[in-house]
């Protein structure tokens, strides 16, 4: 099995802390986790060492989160960024774009959306597809009337409905609504309560759950059916959703 690197800084002893424990009960055979108090010291783990994704907070002294996170995109095009802070602010989610962040959580994160991102982070890092850059400078309001946010978030869900079965990310969908990376993700998350990663797999797996209990396809076909081409991934999404693997759910339900 092959044995991930994740980056956690954050200026907070007891931040990291938490993190840390927090992904090493759910990732903790899957990958090696180094930690960096300040952005300084973020980029030299990250000269040492191969990373697959890098979780940061923004507000650290001296050499802060986004800086960090430009410097490491330099080594690294296919590291996952995922940028972790208190601070709900639009422009720093617009900065965000430059560096190709996978997400950006708020503090105090949500247990099942970290884990929902870190797969995400996972999987990509075993793509070897060219990266798929975004370049895109276009900026959006930062508000919506409540009626069209509303008819937004229908279309929002039938594009999901209409597409779960393909691979799809949360840049294929913010360049559907012809939204900048940022804002799509801002207002997605405004509207649901959860990133679009999230969303979309608590929805395949809503779906993989019909098909496993109403018809006779095994866990690969209920997996390809709803859009994981990776058996194995599809089996730890669903087991994080559910508790329960795609098998015992299928035999005990």
């Amino acid at each position: 099995m092959r044995q991930y690197q994740i980056l956690i800084a954050d200026d907070e002893q007891i931040e990291r802390l938490v993190l840390r424990t927090t992904l090493e009960k759910h990732f903790s055979e899957q990958c090696t986790i180094y930690e960096a108090k300040n952005g300084k010291e973020a980029i030299a783990v990250a000269r040492e060492k191969q990373l697959d994704a890098v979780i940061l907070d923004i507000e650290m002294p001296g050499i802060d989160g986004l800086q960090a996170a430009e410097e490491i995109r330099k080594m690294y095009s296919r590291c996952s960024i995922i940028f972790l802070t208190a601070f709900d602010d639009f422009g720093y989610a617009k900065k965000a774009i430059s560096v190709r962040a996978l997400d950006y959580l708020l503090k105090p994160f949500n247990e099942s959306e970290l884990f929902a991102v870190v797969e995400e982070a996972l999987r990509i890092a075993d793509e070897v597809k060219p990266d798929n850059v975004n370049a895109r400078n276009k900026y959006d309001s930062d508000e919506l009337e409540g009626g069209r946010q509303a008819a937004i978030a229908e279309k929002m869900k039938e594009y999901i409905e209409d597409n779960y079965v393909r691979e799809i990310s949360m840049q294929d969908a913010a360049s559907f609504f012809g939204y900048s990376d940022a804002y799509f993700c801002k207002l997605f998350k405004q509207t649901f309560g959860k990133s679009f990663i999230t969303y979309l797999a608590d929805y395949r797996v809503e779906k993989a759950k019909e098909l496993l209990l109403k018809t006779d396809k095994n866990v690969r076909e209920v997996s390809e059916a709803v859009g994981y081409q990776d058996a194995n991934y599809f089996a730890k999404v669903f087991k994080r959703v559910t508790g329960k693997s795609p098998s015992e759910y299928k035999n005990k339900e």
